[in-house]
């Protein structure tokens, strides 16, 4: 099924995002989590690059197909450009297609030093090549507080556009803590003109390291709510753990009551106790 065909059958849209392990990939290793998380019932899996986020992996290919083939989930492989040729994308198109995977997430992906591209600089290249060339369901990414590497937030927008008007079906919007941030993100971009359905990127809470990391690297600010849980728990994990899943549960069903998103996406660090909380709690909701 394609992505921009989930949002018709779904009242409101629940997915995950997982990422492949690094080297060699045992897929009976992995059945148990992914037994757990497709085992809630999302409306789509994404699959990273690799566990860092970043370069196009083998791995990302194969566990999409995993996933679309033996789980009879959608899958959506993650597809980064900049330090790639169009042999190197059309390479891994054709790998992709070959696991009859119909969906991917077009990304401009990480600098790396001392490499440049002339034939994909932006995400919004890539989404074009990919519309000319390929039949893929495509999405790409958004950003509520603005891309970190942006001039500034209007700029950003205008960047969004440009994915939308390249031929991107739908979007994944990069983790946030502030509801209110992203509420004003979406009246942005519909006074733009961006129509195309987006869903609203949630990580639950996991640790203080990791949350601090995720910030500096996406630039989501920190909500007084979000300081003050991550001091409590500074040295007790598995509260902050709990706590950081009900936030997480409570953000998803403000939006969901708000009507301002079309999808809840879950970062759910391949935990599948994460998976299942946050989708009980939005079904419980009636969601």
């Amino acid at each position: 099924m394609r992505i921009s065909e989930v949002y018709s059958e779904n009242k409101l849209p629940v997915s995950f995002e997982i990422f492949p392990p690094k080297g060699e990939m045992d897929i009976s290793a992995l059945r148990e989590m992914l037994d757990g998380i497709t085992g809630t019932d999302p409306a789509y899996v994404s699959v990273t690059c690799s566990a860092g986020g970043t370069g196009n992996s083998r791995n990302t290919a194969a566990l999409a197909g995993v996933i679309q083939n033996e789980y009879h989930i959608p899958s959506v492989a993650h597809i980064t450009c900049i330090n790639s040729t169009p042999f190197d994308v059309d390479s891994y198109v054709e790998e992709i297609k070959n696991k009859g995977i119909s969906n991917v997430l077009a990304l401009r992906g990480d600098r790396v030093p001392g490499k440049t591209t002339s034939s994909f600089n932006y995400a919004s290249d890539l989404i074009s090549y990919l519309k000319r060339t390929t039949d893929f369901c495509i999405g790409a990414g958004c950003y509520p507080e603005g891309h970190v590497e942006c001039e500034s937030f209007d700029e950003d927008i205008e960047h969004l556009r440009e994915k939308q008007d390249a031929g991107a079906d739908f979007l994944i919007s990069q983790l946030f803590f502030d509801n209110q941030a992203f509420f004003r993100f979406i009246d942005k971009i519909r006074d733009r003109g961006i129509t195309i359905p987006i869903d609203a990127g949630i990580m639950p809470i996991m640790g203080k390291s990791q949350i601090t990391r995720m910030i500096f690297l996406c630039g989501a600010s920190m909500p007084a709510s979000v300081v003050r849980m991550l001091n409590k728990y500074e040295d007790d994990t598995q509260s902050l753990i709990k706590a950081g899943m009900e936030f997480a549960a409570k953000q998803a069903l403000e939006i969901a009551e708000s009507g301002m998103a079309n999808g809840i996406h879950f970062y759910c660090m391949n935990k599948p106790e994460v998976a299942s909380y946050e989708m009980k709690a939005i079904r419980d909701a009636g969601y």
